[in-house]
């Protein structure tokens, strides 16, 4: 399962995009960290692995919904385009 992670103080919610099996804690022993979400900043910022979120989903791994609608958000976003000066 690819799912969030918990971190950060009490009231400052960061979280980490985790494969982990399906039965562990929220916050358990994770396999590998794919990604963070800080919903904080504005626009929340996204950081994925896409290589290994698709090597992890040809595996088997699953994404919970909320996993599902970063991805798709980051997917459908423009990607940064490099300024010369």
């Amino acid at each position: 399962m690819i799912r969030l992670s918990r971190r950060g103080a009490r009231k400052q919610p960061y979280y980490r995009i985790v494969v982990i099996e399906k039965d562990r804690a929220r916050d358990g022993r994770s396999v590998e960290v794919v990604g963070t979400y800080n919903p904080r900043t504005d626009p929340a910022s996204v950081v994925l692995k896409s290589e290994r979120i698709a090597y992890w989903t040809g595996k088997g791994a699953q994404l919970s919904d909320r996993v599902k609608k970063l991805v798709d958000k980051a997917a459908s976003a423009p990607a940064p385009t490099a300024v010369e000066a």
